[in-house]
């Protein structure tokens, strides 16, 4: 018989039958479709076959019109289970409380571990925590996945460069960078500061070593701008020099804006679908219906079941359907130009430190060729143009 395991679900009984026409009784449980499995003669010629729950109406007839000796043996399956466990009803709720307690306890929130940071930074990370709901006790079900806590964590805490987010078992794991970290002193050996590149020396603080140069003057790549050489000729001493100096440089870019641009946006109408995933396999449980939009963008977010230190294949999906429409973005030329100078001076700006910056450009040369507008422009910046060399023997 096929499907013998489905079966079990809705009952199944051992039936043994005794006397003439055994035979007979099989085929005329057949002519009533009653489905029968394992059939088995014993030493004492009866037979022993099971069949389904909901079929014992239709053998009762069956009986009726033979001459066999019918009785039932055993009884199987989940409707005889339900039966014996209401017996028991104590007993089975016990159990179920207690997996049920199991289960919740298993997806809860139990630790939050800091590592590399101080008291005071972990303090903040621990209240930053709390209040976008990471916090001990809590369900992990209604928690941001590790992804955007790092995020969060990394947008609002000023003091941390970089954070990692990491859930095992019960526990988050946070691994943080501080930011400002002291440098450990290093033991240098004799040096020059050289020009870095091509500038106007705008801004200059010698702490050690003897200046070669001064405001305002043009200086080449490679130039000497402090020696580590100081005192006289004849009793010259070898230090490290240390200076800071800021310099006047140049930057010549080409950049190009078309006047008309297409892209796809976010219009901020959603959709959200539920399922309960048991393996690969999703069964939807809210948020039924087609998808209407035409163009959109899905984020998929899967929360695992636990039980104990288990992950269990059953899980929680949330897909979510993101609206985007086309959009084409129009310039005029004075349009298009202003941006083209604000995409190149963020492009120069995104490669200086905090203490550097773009003061001015110069447009070159400007041309509006096929619906697009080509600029060259001469970017001026004030950064750091320190490098250092070391004193060989014979300077």
């Amino acid at each position: 018989m096929k499907n013998q395991w489905t079966s079990y679900l809705y009952g199944v009984v051992k039936v043994n039958i005794e006397g003439r026409g055994t035979e007979r009784f099989l085929n005329d449980c057949m002519r009533e479709n009653i489905v029968i499995w394992k059939v088995k003669r014993s030493k004492n010629n009866s037979l022993s076959f099971f069949i389904r729950l909901q079929d014992v109406h239709a053998l009762r007839s069956v009986v009726r019109k033979n001459e066999c000796k019918c009785r039932f043996e055993r009884r199987a399956g989940f409707p005889f289970l339900i039966r014996k466990s209401w017996k028991n009803s104590g007993f089975v709720l016990g159990l179920l409380a207690f997996l049920v307690v199991i289960f919740v306890l298993s997806n809860m929130i139990w630790g939050i571990k800091v590592e590399g940071a101080s008291p005071e930074t972990e303090h903040i990370i621990k209240k930053e925590l709390s209040r976008i709901g990471v916090k001990t006790g809590k369900l992990q079900f209604f928690v941001d996945n590790p992804d955007d806590i790092q995020k969060s964590l990394t947008d609002n805490i000023e003091q941390i460069t970089w954070v990692g987010v990491e859930l095992m078992g019960t526990t988050y794991h946070l691994k943080v960078v501080e930011k400002n970290q002291p440098e450990e002193e290093e033991l240098v050996s004799p040096r020059n500061i050289v020009a870095e590149k091509e500038a106007v020396i705008k801004k200059m603080f010698v702490e050690q070593g003897q200046p070669l140069t001064t405001l305002n003057e043009h200086v080449t790549k490679g130039q000497v701008l402090v020696s580590g050489l100081i005192g006289k000729e004849e009793d010259q001493k070898k230090v490290p020099a240390k200076a800071e100096i800021y310099g006047e440089t140049w930057y010549k870019t080409t950049i190009t804006i078309p006047l008309n641009t297409t892209f796809q946006v976010l219009t901020g109408d959603t959709k959200d679908k539920h399922f309960l995933q048991i393996g690969n396999f999703r069964i939807p449980i809210w948020g039924f219906g087609k998808n209407t939009y035409k163009t959109f963008e899905v984020e998929d977010d899967v929360y695992h079941l636990k039980f104990l230190n288990f992950t269990l294949p059953i899980a929680y999906a949330n897909e979510t359907y993101l609206e985007k429409e086309e959009v084409t973005r129009k310039y005029t030329v004075e349009q298009a130009k202003e941006a083209a100078l604000d995409r190149g001076r963020k492009d120069i700006e995104g490669n200086l430190d905090d203490k550097e910056k773009v003061t001015g450009e110069k447009v070159l040369h400007q041309t509006n060729e096929n619906g697009k507008v080509r600029l060259t422009v001469l970017y001026q910046a004030i950064e750091n143009i320190v490098k250092t060399t070391p004193i060989v023997q014979g300077d």
